[in-house]
This record gives structure tokens, sequence and C-alpha cells, in this order.
């Protein structure tokens, strides 16, 4: 299945400084039965990689990345003008399935176009994340809270957003996009 969207990216007015993605990741396992595409609509690398958020010269992106998926999302960062400057781990305090590993963490890229400035030091947070996980393939609202905090006068795009949420424009397929 491909994820669809209210609204194609293009019907977005102006230029983002912040992008926040948590795309949804197709992979399977060769011989198992383990594929995302079970759970929620999954895109390909090339599709997310033909996708181009409206973005300022200088920007920085957020992108979600789960340990499958980890060279496919530094390639969506290239293709989306984005190069990789760090990265953080959410930890989701509990064990979950895997195949060379348990896994109970997801990583959290770090990109930038452009001059962009890192979060103040005073606002700057560990590198590990510990968050109790949600529902399936949630990610803590305090990451979103924690970028808004760090670009407060930033105009900030969520991709592949579930809900509204105040300050971001928001588009996915679980909510209608908002201007």
């Amino acid at each position: 299945m491909e994820a669809r969207n209210d609204c194609t990216l293009d019907a977005l007015v102006g230029l983002f400084d912040v992008v926040y993605a948590d795309p949804p990741w197709r992979y399977n396992f060769p011989g198992t039965r383990a594929s995302a595409t079970r759970d929620y609509p999954t895109m390909s690398t090339n599709a997310l990689c033909d996708m181009q958020p409206s973005v300022a010269k200088n920007a920085v992106l957020y992108l979600w990345a789960i340990t499958q998926s980890l060279p496919q999302a530094l390639r969506v960062m290239d293709a989306w003008g984005f190069r990789y400057k760090s990265s953080a781990v959410w930890d989701k305090g509990r064990v979950a399935t895997g195949y060379w590993w348990r896994g109970q963490h997801e990583f959290l890229l770090v990109g930038v176009r452009g001059k962009v400035q890192p979060p103040p030091t005073h606002l700057r947070r560990s590198s590990v994340m510990q968050f109790p996980r949600g529902r399936h393939s949630a990610k803590p609202p305090e990451v979103r809270d924690m970028i808004a905090a760090w670009f407060p006068a930033a105009r900030r795009l969520e991709m592949f957003a579930r809900e509204q949420t105040e300050g971001w424009t928001v588009w996915g397929s679980e909510v209608e996009a908002n201007g």
C-alpha cells in the first residue's frame, strides 16, 4: 500500500524553516511475515526521495528512522537537499521485536540546508531521549515540543503527521493539512 495524503506538498504555501518528518518506511524481511505494510500504508524510498518539501534557503530537518531504514533515511535527507549533521536515539523503555537485536529504539536524524544554528546551549538535551512508547509507530510529543522551543519563530512543517498541532503546519494521511 502507498500512503495517501489529503493534499500534495505543493499545495502548502510558503517556505518552511523546520521540517519534522516520520516517513512510513517500507521494509520487510525476506523469508518472514514481518512487514510494516500490515500495520499502515507505507512508501518506497524512491517515492520519499521524490517528495520535495518547500523549505527555506536555511532550514533544518528532523527525520525519524528505524534501524532497518537508516541507509534509506540518509538517502532521503540528501534527496531533500539536507546535509546530515547529527542524531539522537529514542529509548522507548521496553524491548520489542527484531531479527538481529530486539529493538527498543529509533533514530532521530538532523540535517541542515544552508546556514542554521543549533539550539541555544541552555536548551540542548541528551542525545538519548527516554520517553515511553505509545501506540504503534507514534512518536513522543515531547520531541516536537523540544523542536518548537528551539525554533520558536520558525515556520514549521510536520510531514506524515497524525494530528493537528498548534504552531505547526501539518501534512499527512491522518490529518487534513492546514496553512
